[in-house]
């Protein structure tokens, strides 16, 4: 609710408790459709989940590598298998083991039955130099909470200050990798549509920092168009901003 009310202060207390009980039903969903995702087929799956995977297939003959950046949008469990099936290229996921090791083989195996090639996020750089030596289609989320906040960019986010994590930026310069923003909505139960947007093929022409303002841009716009669509849960204002201490990475730009 405190991040509903730094998002929406010009809404009222009601209007906020509706989005964020709509919010916990397509969390409840979430969970219901991941166990369902052991066992679905590639053809149900496609049929529940529609793209348009073109933005991403059309850069396969130009020989260059992708980076799709996204946010917390329901249903990353159908995205990641989905995009798995569909793209031209070996596709790489970011994962969080976890500490049932039951749960987290069940989980494993869920999402990679399509061929999803999984890097712990706690070992990314070693598990990405041997993938990257081929071609791939990489996902990260844009809006992770940044731990270290001296190598965050603190960018206002829907008004207030928040740090976003510098590694999808700094990567895609390193690797001149094309950059594909992301974005997820359900169209009704179970069924869900996502689309895909190039931002540029050439990340090393661009500004410091500008290709994480354009994703903030892209995921306040996504908010606004479908609010009980993010997971408002995840803490995006945990911590507080100080403008001596971080004066050197604060982005203004809207």
């Amino acid at each position: 609710m405190d991040n509903l009310k730094t998002a929406f202060p010009e809404k009222t207390e009601n209007e906020r408790k509706k989005i964020a009980n709509e919010m916990y039903h397509r969390l409840i969903d979430t969970f219901l459709e991941t166990i369902k995702l052991i066992s679905i087929s590639e053809k149900e799956l496609n049929e529940r989940f529609i793209c348009n995977y073109e933005v991403v297939n059309d850069l396969f003959q130009t020989g260059q590598n992708v980076q799709i950046h996204g946010g917390h949008f329901f249903n990353w469990e159908y995205l990641n298998l989905a995009y798995c099936a569909n793209v031209n290229y070996p596709f790489i996921g970011v994962y969080k083991p976890l500490s049932n090791k039951i749960i987290n083989k069940i989980m494993y195996n869920m999402r990679a039955k399509f061929g999803t090639h999984l890097i712990p996020e706690n070992n990314f750089n070693r598990g990405f130099i041997k993938l990257s030596r081929g071609r791939y289609v990489l996902t990260l989320g844009g809006d992770q909470n940044s731990i270290d906040m001296l190598n965050s960019y603190w960018i206002p986010f829907f008004g207030k200050m928040a740090p976003f994590v510098t590694g999808p930026e700094r990567l895609a310069v390193s690797t001149n990798a094309a950059i594909v923003f992301s974005t997820t909505y359900q169209i009704k139960r179970g069924y869900y549509r996502s689309e895909l947007s190039l931002y540029t093929t050439q990340p090393k022409t661009l500004p410091k920092g500008e290709i994480t303002i354009a994703f903030r841009n892209f995921l306040e716009d996504q908010i606004l168009k479908r609010p009980t669509n993010y997971l408002w849960t995840h803490k995006r204002w945990k911590r507080p901003y100080d403008s001596e201490k971080y004066k050197d990475i604060t982005l203004l730009t809207i």
